[in-house]
């Protein structure tokens, strides 16, 4: 890829970003959202390879139809209320369009087929893009439709979404995969709690994707596309590999590590909604994420694997500390004592 069309690739998705998490009408929300599908596309389908031309073509179909989905719901709810604001959502089936929608276009069970396949056909950095700065403008827009979506819908989704992404991470080998899976299950504690606290949502997605983007980035310092390598690459980095260890175990939300916050925030406040059930369930599901994730993080601090590999060994080399990895991780793992401050926040 030329510079001058990374430059132009990275402007548009920049400015499809801002435009939607900006407006107040449907049509430029839309518009928003289409820039930002064309604006990822060539980073999606650069390698040329028959994998990257797949994930690029899943992408496109589904987001598309996603798009199309946004546009339908507020044509409707402007046919029948004469409204073309964001926050006017009112009629019952432009909801319940606009919920299936952004549902497709995030990722959340059941329009969750594409994501893993597109996440593992694309590149680390636009897997990371993919994971962190394309679900920005779909949130923003559920955050501004909140009061007026169906609580059942997305409680039953949110539940669904945390039990497959952490069944379906069980069995990979690759870590793209794992990390699109750990995504899915992410975004079912965004999902349950939205109705009820539209603010805890963005602090969810907030810290999600600053762990994410630490685990990308030191992902891609490694080389590291699946486990064996990654259980490899001890001898290589071994200080980066037990920081991404603590990133990992961030991730999945043990104490007193950065991810445990929101998830103790979204069951504290699940508990004053009296709903302690969907606390305890989600809660539970989790548990099945927490299991790859500990595999994980036990491949990245293992010296040697335990069987032989056909891989080379990959000797220790003097590398220039990364300074934004660094702040990253001490970000990721160090930022529960601000607990105390959040509910004056929100």
């Amino acid at each position: 890829m030329s510079p001058l069309t990374k430059l132009i690739s990275y402007l548009s998705l920049l400015l499809g970003t801002t435009i939607t998490i900006s407006s107040n009408h449907w049509m430029m929300a839309w518009t928003g959202l289409e820039i930002n599908t064309l604006a990822i596309i060539p980073f999606i389908s650069k390698s040329h390879h028959p994998r990257a031309v797949e994930a690029t073509i899943k992408y496109f179909l589904t987001q598309a139809t996603a798009s199309t989905l946004v546009l339908f719901s507020s044509m409707i709810n402007a046919q029948f209320t004469g409204q073309w604001d964001l926050t006017q959502l009112t009629h019952p089936s432009a909801c319940l369009l606009l919920t299936v929608a952004i549902a497709m276009k995030l990722g959340l069970v059941p329009f969750h087929f594409w994501f893993p396949e597109v996440l593992q056909g694309s590149p680390m950095i636009t897997a990371l893009l993919l994971s962190t700065v394309m679900k920005l403008p779909p949130i923003t827009i559920l955050f501004l439709t909140a009061p007026s979506l169906n609580p059942t819908l997305l409680t039953t989704m949110a539940i669904a979404s945390t039990a497959l992404g952490g069944w379906m991470g069980l069995n990979q080998t690759q870590v793209r995969k794992i990390l699109a899976f750990s995504s899915i299950s992410h975004l079912g504690w965004m999902a349950i709690i939205l109705m009820y606290n539209p603010k805890l949502t963005m602090l969810t997605f907030y810290l999600y994707s600053l762990m994410t983007i630490t685990v990308f980035l030191t992902l891609n310092t490694t080389k590291t596309l699946k486990l064996p390598t990654l259980m490899t690459s001890w001898t290589k980095t071994p200080t980066l590999n037990t920081s991404l260890m603590l990133v990992l175990l961030s991730l999945a939300g043990l104490p007193p590590l950065t991810g445990f916050l929101p998830k103790w925030l979204i069951i504290q406040e699940l508990a004053k909604q009296e709903m302690s059930t969907a606390a305890v369930i989600i809660t539970m599901l989790s548990l099945l994420g927490l299991f790859f994730y500990l595999r994980l993080a036990y491949c990245s601090t293992i010296t040697l694997p335990p069987n032989t590999t056909n891989y080379m060994k990959q000797w220790h080399t003097n590398k220039p500390s990364n300074a934004p990895i660094a702040t990253l991780t001490s970000l990721s793992t160090l930022l529960l004592p601000l607990s105390p401050i959040i509910p004056t926040i929100t």
